[in-house]
């Protein structure tokens, strides 16, 4: 995959998050290896693998829909989008990017309450290592949340003047066409 151009600072912040998103998952194998090890080797088990690696895996989550927002890998549908005039695009573009607005503002509006209640009494997830997922979870996801509108924004004001992006079917089929050439030459050669 080739990684849509950085432009402006929200881009920056946004790939920030997405590098931390990336590494997670390799610290998770490898606490859960470690892990596996201690249980199964040394029949000595670990009280924070589980937890740590779900709290790990719900960053990686949200992280990535900001990376995924921030590289345009959102659904869009490009039967309608590529045939219709380029100010009909940019009223797509501009009417996604409000309804996008329009959740997140709904969805921090409200879950502030509860998000601030967890965090302020420092809440646990109840467990014998006992690691507070609640009070950092909940806040964390309203803060991606809010990066996600700014990043929407961001990309409906880099995008705005851009050349409008044609796709086509072979967008979507990872295939070296010279190399289907060569080999079908090669095999018609084999068979005279």
């Amino acid at each position: 995959m080739v990684e849509h151009e950085r432009r402006g600072p929200v881009d920056l912040v946004t790939w920030g998050f997405s590098r931390v998103a990336m590494w997670l998952p390799a610290v998770i194998v490898a606490i859960m290896v470690y892990e596996v090890i201690m249980r199964y080797l040394f029949g000595k088990p670990t009280l924070w693998v589980n937890e740590a690696s779900l709290w790990m895996a719900g960053m990686v989550y949200m992280f990535s829909g900001l990376y995924s927002m921030q590289q345009r890998s959102h659904i869009r549908i490009f039967i309608l989008y590529d045939v219709v005039s380029r100010p009909i695009r940019r009223t797509f573009d501009v009417i996604s990017t409000l309804f996008i607005t329009l959740f997140c503002i709904a969805v921090i509006w409200g879950g502030f309450g509860e998000a601030y209640a967890k965090f302020m009494r420092w809440e646990r997830f109840g467990t014998a290592w006992d690691p507070p997922i609640p009070a950092t979870m909940k806040p964390l996801i309203l803060i991606t949340l809010v990066i996600v509108t700014i990043q929407a924004i961001s990309n409906l004001i880099m995008d705005w003047n851009d050349d409008p992006e044609s796709h086509n079917v072979m967008d979507d089929i990872d295939l070296d066409i010279e190399e289907v050439k060569r080999a079908q030459a090669a095999a018609a050669a084999k068979a005279k």
